[in-house]
């Protein structure tokens, strides 16, 4: 009988707690639930703020095992946007994204790891023809049944990339050597 009890309460357990099995999630960029933004210094004065409106992505999620999770985004550059359609069109040109040339930007995770209540996630960012590593700290925001049958997860993000690594060479001043990432998505599980 104590065996017979057991079970049902571990199997309880498993079904209950979904998120200990690995799972594939498409960003919902349709329901405009996922944005890429960026900040950087304006010579040390101010703080420009801008997004990429165009980007696609998935991950795969395994609360139990980080080492299982996977991200994979591709971002257009040409979507970029800091409200202001003249410093748009220069960040666009060569000096900056060159997007003539580099139309598109890639991230691909190559190791997630558990930090605190956190995940460490490292990959290769692709960004104007140059590939180089970059960590992103995520955080889980939350996860569950959606009310239209689904289910979703949703991760916060940053990271911090310096220009020059990536073949930005146009100095902008001291301050604004680097390029601060703040990430929202959400995720629409497949099936």
């Amino acid at each position: 009988m104590k065996k017979h009890l057991l079970g049902i309460a571990l199997g309880s357990l498993l079904f209950t707690t979904g998120s200990a099995i690995a799972a594939d999630y498409k960003i919902d960029k349709e329901g405009q639930h996922a944005f890429v933004n960026f900040r950087i210094q304006h010579l040390g004065y101010s703080w420009l703020y801008g997004t990429f409106r165009d980007f696609d992505g998935t991950f795969t999620f395994d609360e139990a095992n980080p080492a299982a999770d996977k991200v994979n985004v591709t971002i257009n550059t040409t979507s970029l946007d800091t409200n202001h359609a003249e410093r748009d069109k220069h960040l666009r040109g060569a000096e900056f994204l060159n997007v003539a040339k580099f139309p598109q930007a890639t991230f691909t995770s190559t190791a997630v790891k558990k930090d605190g209540d956190g995940l460490d996630i490292t990959g290769n960012l692709t960004l104007n023809g140059v590939t180089k590593p970059v960590t992103l700290d995520a955080k889980l925001i939350g996860q569950g049944d959606d009310p239209w049958g689904g289910k979703r997860a949703g991760f916060e993000a940053s990271g911090k990339i310096h220009l020059k690594d990536f073949n930005i060479t146009t100095d902008l001043g001291p301050a604004s050597q680097d390029v601060e990432l703040i990430i929202s998505v959400e995720g629409i599980q497949q099936k």
